[in-house]
């Protein structure tokens, strides 16, 4: 975890941000997702949200995201620090917030020496993964189990109003 604080007079830039106004943007509770999430990506918002709740667990964090979508266990990390963290956390999407996907990686040499049993486990272990993200829709949304499964079989893009109506966003900023 790097600490989201730079010293005052730094000038570094970070992927193209000056410091001082990322500082100015944390110290506004104002925290940036803009890219793929993954272990790296999650790990700093964790940090960001422990960090910030530290300072003042009454005062709201304000999560922005343009995110093209990213790995299942890195966003499961990032909603269970969410639940976790005292400060409500809201959530706004600012251009593009897909879903999390999940790529398994096998060599061709390793497929072939896999034990049937490995596989099994690995297929039991992503149905559990995509089990609780049923779940966590069902409790948020407020659909039943079954019409949250089927809406999970395929990708489906909405528009701002049509994800309102469907339960999955609470709010859309008119401008």
């Amino acid at each position: 975890f790097v600490e989201p604080y730079a010293s005052k007079g730094a000038h570094t830039a970070l992927k193209g941000y000056n410091l001082i106004r990322i500082n100015r943007l944390y110290r506004e509770r104002l925290i940036l997702l803009g890219q793929e999430i993954d272990s790296n990506v999650s790990n700093q918002l964790i940090g960001l949200f422990v960090y910030l709740s530290s300072e003042s667990d009454t005062k709201d964090l304000y999560l922005l995201i343009n995110s093209p979508s990213g790995w299942v266990i890195s966003g499961i990390a990032i909603y269970d620090s969410m639940q976790f963290v005292r400060p409500d956390i809201q959530t706004i999407c600012m251009g593009l917030a897909a879903s999390m996907r999940v790529m398994i990686h096998q060599h061709a040499t390793n497929f072939y020496e896999a034990q049937t049993s490995e596989l099994i486990l690995e297929e039991e272990e992503l149905l559990k993964l995509l089990e609780i993200l049923t779940r966590v829709y069902v409790q948020r949304i407020g659909k039943p189990l079954w019409a949250v499964s089927e809406d999970m079989e395929r990708d489906t893009f909405m528009s701002a109003t049509e994800a309102q109506a469907h339960g999955i966003v609470d709010f859309v900023a008119v401008g």
